[in-house]
């Protein structure tokens, strides 16, 4: 199916500039409205809001289609570009009953579980428990438009105005979730666990704090340092 995607306006709520462009992928959108082509003003209800400044958050673009469907471009992994595949952001300012298809457009991967009858996270500010999309809205696919990268598309609709709609890869686990499981265990005082410092990451302030059982846990395996990888 042939479509044409029209010169789509973004706009930043708090400044009111707008931004776009092929290259426009340096940062997170950051409460981010798409509205239709040639408008100007305030935001009316329906206009969507995107957001993705957050921890864990990955959202670089948003091209508006039409009424119902966006274009959504994902950023790359840190320091290496050929790797794009989570993404993390929240959508707001929603209409009741509006449906909209989001389209992921530019994921890395030729193979995934969204193939395989997974599908994306969803919570919103008035049910904050992670729900799965139903497989059925969920579609993965080649596409021509752009340059045969993969695309996953999904079906949703809003039901509550007032509602922050968060949509997610999976289930997010950030770096400050991990920071405070490792400190509980370390209040345990178990004599089998030590934690050190091993490394900084890319990220200011992030340090990489793996957990390192001593040799009494179990003398053929002395050393075990768990890893986890911040977005």
């Amino acid at each position: 199916m042939e479509r044409k995607m029209e010169e789509n306006t973004v706009r930043d709520v708090e400044t009111g500039s707008e931004t776009g462009g092929e290259d426009a992928l340096v940062g997170n959108v950051n409460k981010l409205m798409v509205s239709p082509p040639g408008y100007s003003g305030a935001p009316r209800k329906g206009h969507l809001v995107f957001d993705a400044c957050f921890e864990s958050g990955n959202l670089g673009r948003v091209d508006y289609i039409s009424e119902f469907e966006f274009d959504l471009f994902i950023r790359p992994d840190t320091c290496n570009p050929r790797f794009r595949v989570w993404f993390n952001f929240t959508v707001e300012n929603v209409r009741e009953t509006q449906r909209v298809i989001f389209n992921v457009v530019n994921f890395s991967k030729t193979k995934s579980l969204y193939r395989d009858g997974m599908s994306p996270v969803v919570k919103s500010t008035s049910r904050p428990k992670w729900q799965r999309l139903p497989p059925k809205n969920v579609y993965y696919y080649r596409c021509p438009d752009h340059r045969r990268n993969y695309v996953m598309s999904f079906a949703f609709c809003f039901d509550r105005e007032d509602d922050v709609y968060q949509f997610a890869y999976c289930y997010p686990y950030t770096y400050s979730r991990l920071q405070h499981y490792l400190s509980s265990l370390e209040r345990r005082n178990l004599p089998y666990l030590q934690r050190e410092q091993l490394g900084l990451s890319v990220a200011p302030g992030h340090a990489t704090m793996p957990c390192s059982p001593s040799p009494l846990l179990h003398p053929l395996f002395p050393h075990l340092t768990t890893t986890t990888r911040i977005t």
